[in-house]
């Protein structure tokens, strides 16, 4: 019998590993397996895509949101209210205006309360050149709706207007116009009115049948009062 000690059977054969560089330790964690910063870009990535997205989303319901635009009507403008802002002569207040406010083809808007229809109509009162100021001669009022029809009149002080729109060539001094009709009316002239009365305001052109309605004045101290209209 040996003397020398027993070993284990497994263990007779077994090689020593050398050590290598580079593969000593643990084995490594394959590529992509983790780390700090692939998990951050990995964050990063779908944080900007949630981003993206909420904006895609964002202006799509606004464009949802937004109306159609719909298309402008033009309305023509309405006519203006002559009777707004100026006197209105009534049976209790019949004062219009006082003689220094007119000079010589001067005009002044007003409003005559007829008691009949009990509506107020637009007119106008003319200073004449040719009477006295503080005379009912030396003005002339009237209605500036027309004794028919519904054009409204105007009082024209612009002869080279006179004759360019109206085509009257004669003019000389201002007229009054119906602008539908291309009627004028002459404030230094009169024409007969059935009744044979006289009305201030002769047509001298166009197709209108008489001169405007015209509304009595009386003079009362400085006071310009309009009492009366046809």
């Amino acid at each position: 019998m040996s003397d020398q000690p027993s070993q284990p059977p497994n263990d007779r054969f077994k090689a020593e590993m050398p050590d290598i560089p580079g593969l000593s330790g643990p084995a490594p964690k394959p590529a992509g397996a983790g780390g700090p910063w692939l998990v951050m870009a990995g964050l990063a990535a779908v944080l900007i895509a949630v981003l993206v997205g909420g904006k895609i989303l964002s202006k799509a319901r606004r464009a949802e949101a937004v109306p159609a635009a719909t298309p402008q009507i033009d309305v023509p403008a309405p006519v203006p209210d002559l009777t707004a802002s100026v006197p209105v002569a009534s049976e209790q207040d019949p004062v219009i205006a006082v003689i220094s406010e007119l000079k010589p083809w001067g005009t002044k808007q007003f409003s005559f309360h007829n008691r009949t229809t009990g509506e107020n109509v637009a007119a106008l009162i003319v200073r004449l050149p040719n009477g006295s100021s503080a005379q009912a001669s030396g003005y002339w009022s009237f209605a500036m709706k027309p004794a028919y029809g519904n054009c409204q009149l105007e009082y024209i002080d612009d002869l080279q207007r006179l004759r360019s729109d109206y085509g009257y060539q004669q003019a000389r001094h201002p007229m009054v116009g119906n602008p539908c009709s291309r009627s004028l009316y002459d404030p230094l002239k009169y024409a007969a009115i059935p009744g044979g009365v006289l009305a201030r305001g002769a047509v001298v052109q166009g197709s209108d049948l008489r001169p405007p309605l015209g509304i009595e004045t009386k003079i009362h101290g400085k006071e310009i009062l309009a009492v009366r209209m046809e």
